[in-house]
């Protein structure tokens, strides 16, 4: 491969996809950037996968909003869909996965962890409507969605400052 600067890399990729492509990886391995791959926008480039769900979540609170629905935690019980209960516990390990990472000064855990978890919230919006379509009437599963996204935004937002990455409310 071709040897290139950190300067060059930031000019070639931005901020956000330098750090995270350097960062990603282990740090006794070696690090091979395709450039291509990581200044696309698509969900090959682990950086754009990760700040587009937080987009999209964003995209959600803002719809949610102007039709006046409010998260709810009262009702998770509701929250039985396989999705669902993959999303919940993914979220529900970023407190491990900060303390490893933290331990053992291997940050790339963080962004593998948010790959996953952008991963899970992917496939739980493409199984799961969260917010009431045409007519239908707001629903106790649709607050309890909403509070599920809220709290995966979330997530992904701290897990995305922690690293010094943007987390974009469009994109």
């Amino acid at each position: 491969g071709t040897v290139i600067t950190l300067d060059d890399l930031v000019e070639a990729l931005g901020v956000d996809a330098a750090r995270y492509s350097l960062i990603r990886s282990s740090v006794d391995t070696a690090i091979d950037i395709d450039l291509a791959l990581w200044s696309s926008a698509s969900n090959e480039n682990p950086v754009y996968y990760v700040q587009y769900a937080h987009a999209r979540l964003s995209a959600l609170a803002r719809n949610a909003a102007e039709l006046g629905l409010v998260p709810d935690t009262e009702h998770l019980e509701l929250l039985s869909h396989d999705k669902e209960g993959t999303l919940l516990r993914t979220i529900g390990e970023f407190p491990r996965v900060l303390k490893t990472a933290a331990a053992l000064r291997e940050p790339h855990r963080v962004y593998r962890y948010l790959e996953d978890l952008a991963g899970d919230y992917h496939r739980f919006y493409d199984s799961c409507r969260v917010l009431p379509q045409g007519d239908e009437q707001p629903t106790d599963l649709h607050t309890a969605r909403l509070a599920l996204c809220q709290a995966t935004r979330q997530v992904i937002a701290n897990g995305l400052a922690i690293l010094g990455v943007s987390a974009p409310e469009r994109m």
